[in-house]
């Protein structure tokens, strides 16, 4: 069945609340417009990052779009399977001022922030000609750019399958993939308080359109490292309760990548593993992936929004799940965070 081949085949006919705050007309006018597009994410990417980015770029190709994705990062090595023909260059490819110098348009994908881009920020602020953001995400910053954004999406994967019924274009199994992928960790498999029935049905599609979820999930969880198993044993063993349980939080320093051999992507998603232990209720990660500087992972099943808390150190996300970066050592940096997050819980 193609997309956007009846009104009841539409994905975004399946929610209540569509095109909420997606205005898919002047999305749709800019990509009619436009003829070649480079195409960025954040980045310590994630499948939600990655598999948009990747969907998007074959959906514009289908529409014999030119397109480049461009970021700045290496994709991880657990991620590449999404990946597998290098699709996704680093900022300062050799053809990098090429592509900038032709492309019509900028899509940014996944983040509406400036801390999140990288050096693909500046390249962001320089560009001279379209410039757009895609993304799911409650808080951002002014990128400069046009934002077609919905709050209420699960991932910004939702907002490109439903781009393709706008743009008439089928899903078909690689863009299923990716965009599965994209879905289903972004709602944790399913089990998040974003997932609704909706969320199910544009699963069904994406299964329907010839994505193996069995082998999905695989490639994800059952084909470990072991310097990621070792890391996340570590960031376990130093996981500590307070408030009566409520409260989990843990941590890795530097030096514990190069001990475990593992690498900085590593640590993606352990935070989720916290709360597993029975009884908590909010989840606090910090990881030093340079000395001094800390990423801040925020993990919400209560009342607390771990977006206002994130944005407290400049950070931002969703109320289940934010981030942040806090500068300084390690005694410091956890004081600060955990003071937060305890006042945040006793409120």
């Amino acid at each position: 069945m193609q997309a956007g081949s009846s009104p009841s085949s539409r994905i975004s006919d399946m929610r209540p609340e569509k095109g909420m705050t997606i205005d898919w007309a002047g999305l749709r006018r800019i990509i009619d417009d436009h003829h070649s597009f480079i195409l960025t994410t954040h980045i310590r990417p994630d499948c939600d990052a990655i598999g948009s980015t990747l969907a998007l770029s074959h959906i514009l190709r289908r529409l014999h779009k030119e397109t480049v994705c461009l970021a700045d990062f290496e994709v991880p090595p657990n991620l590449k399977f999404l990946d597998p023909d290098g699709e996704i260059h680093r900022l300062g490819h050799p053809r990098t001022e090429e592509w900038r110098a032709s492309a019509e348009a900028l899509v940014v994908l996944d983040t509406s922030a400036w801390a999140q881009l990288g050096d693909m920020a500046n390249f962001l602020r320089d560009f001279p000609r379209t410039k757009i953001v895609l993304d799911h995400h409650v808080s951002g910053d002014d990128l400069g750019a046009r934002f077609f954004k919905d709050t209420r999406a699960e991932a910004t994967g939702r907002i490109v399958a439903e781009l393709a019924d706008e743009l008439d274009v089928p899903l078909d199994p690689a863009s299923a993939k990716w965009l599965l992928a994209a879905l289903a960790t972004d709602t944790g498999w399913f089990r998040f308080n974003s997932v609704r029935a909706d969320t199910f049905s544009l699963a069904a599609r994406l299964i329907s359109a010839g994505v193996r979820p069995d082998e999905l999930y695989r490639d994800l969880y059952e084909n470990e490292r072991i310097g990621r198993f070792r890391l996340t044993g570590r960031a376990m063993q130093r996981a500590e309760t307070e408030l009566d349980g409520r409260l989990i939080h843990t941590y890795l320093v530097h030096g514990d990548f190069a001990e475990t051999g593992a690498v900085s992507s590593d640590s993606e998603d352990i935070v989720n593993t916290t709360l597993t232990v029975s009884g908590t209720q909010f989840a606090v990660i910090l990881v030093e992936h340079t000395p001094g500087r800390f990423k801040v992972s925020f993990r919400s099943r209560c009342h607390v929004d771990c977006s206002r808390l994130a944005a407290e150190f400049g950070g931002g996300g969703h109320k289940a799940a934010a981030g942040a970066t806090v500068l300084g050592s390690l005694e410091g940096a956890r004081a600060r965070v955990l003071d937060a997050a305890r006042k945040a819980l006793q409120q």
